[in-house]
């Protein structure tokens, strides 16, 4: 079969450059900076190839929708696109810095809820120890992508839509699913040297320390829905997969540890077993308090026996059940004094 070029054959993209630039990939002007056409561009494209993600391009057109969406957070993250435009011999602007930077901000300038109403959302968030982005969704005055987007904006990170995206399995296999449990986040893939991870909010420094040892990479958050993310966790990391990394280094680490650990509880029973084979001489207060305890049974045995041999002869041999009681107290005694006493 005949290796095609899926970005003249798929994307209409004219013969040049392979791989294009992000621009050139998404069908933009070059250095184009309205966010919203770039994500509009990119989820009809992504519609589009998702038209070959069965039968003989699955895996080619995998690839294509990953490099798309790639191509789509670069440019819509603010501090990566400056980046990749420099690289590109984009000159930096000289503007001044009309974005909203808040929360609330972005939301008023979006109309979507009214400067009126921050006092009462900026109470409602500190009386519940919220922030403002879960503020406005518990209170229903915004939907979650809505709010989402603006804490982005707020935290100066790219948005990303999780419906559109298909994690790659050999990043997910690095991180096991207590990890993406415990920090509500989910791993993308890798670009340019950096660890895309879909996250709930800015990452914390344990989750970046996580990504950075099991993936070598350090981490490159992205913002989704909380939803979105708990119920990507819960399709790609349902219960029984991926427990445990995959990652070389990490398996060794375990299996050492194990190994160590093993051997250590190992010697550490062998003294334990010998030292419970040796009986140790009793001290002056076990010896006096066996001692005691014996004396009581050998007079319920004596008193015992007697009882018992009343019962069964009667009366009239009484006087021959008591030496025999007697008999069978020194029994006891010096079975307990040869076994019990030391």
């Amino acid at each position: 079969m005949a290796e095609i070029d899926v970005y003249k054959d798929w994307l209409g993209i004219p013969e040049g450059t392979r791989p294009p630039d992000h621009y050139t990939l998404l069908r933009l002007l070059q250095f184009e900076d309205d966010t919203e056409k770039i994500r509009a561009n990119y989820r009809k494209l992504n519609g589009h190839v998702r038209k070959y993600s069965s039968g003989q391009y699955v895996l080619r057109s995998q690839e294509l929708l990953n490099e798309m969406a790639k191509a789509m957070l670069c440019l819509t993250d603010p501090d990566g696109k400056r980046d990749y435009d420099r690289s590109l011999g984009r000159e930096p602007l000289v503007t001044d810095e009309e974005e909203p930077q808040t929360v609330l901000e972005y939301l008023i300038g979006k109309n979507l809820i009214k400067r009126s109403q921050v006092s009462e959302i900026e109470y409602f968030a500190e009386a519940r120890g919220l922030n403002h982005r879960d503020a406005v969704i518990q209170m229903k005055l915004v939907e979650p992508v809505d709010a989402t987007r603006a804490l982005a904006v707020e935290l100066r990170l790219p948005f990303v839509d999780l419906e559109d995206m298909l994690p790659e399995d050999s990043v997910l296999d690095m991180i096991p699913r207590r990890v993406v449990k415990k920090h509500s986040c989910l791993p993308l893939f890798e670009d340019r040297g950096l660890m895309l991870v879909a996250c709930v909010d800015e990452p914390s420094p344990a989750l970046e320390d996580e990504i950075r040892i099991r993936c070598g990479h350090p981490i490159r958050a992205v913002l989704a829905v909380p939803r979105a993310v708990n119920q990507a966790i819960a399709k790609y990391y349902a219960p029984g997969m991926r427990d445990e990394s995959s990652t070389p280094e990490m398996q060794v680490e375990e299996q050492s540890s194990s190994k160590g650990s093993k051997a250590a509880t190992a010697k550490a029973e062998k003294p334990k077993r010998s030292t419970q084979s040796k009986s140790a001489p009793l001290s002056a207060d076990d010896r006096k308090q066996r001692t005691q305890l014996s004396l009581i049974g050998i007079c319920w045995a004596t008193i015992g026996t007697v009882a018992l041999l009343y019962f069964v002869h009667g009366q009239k041999s009484f006087t021959m059940d008591i030496p025999i009681g007697l008999v069978v107290g020194a029994v006891v005694a010096g079975i307990l004094k040869a076994t019990y006493w030391k």
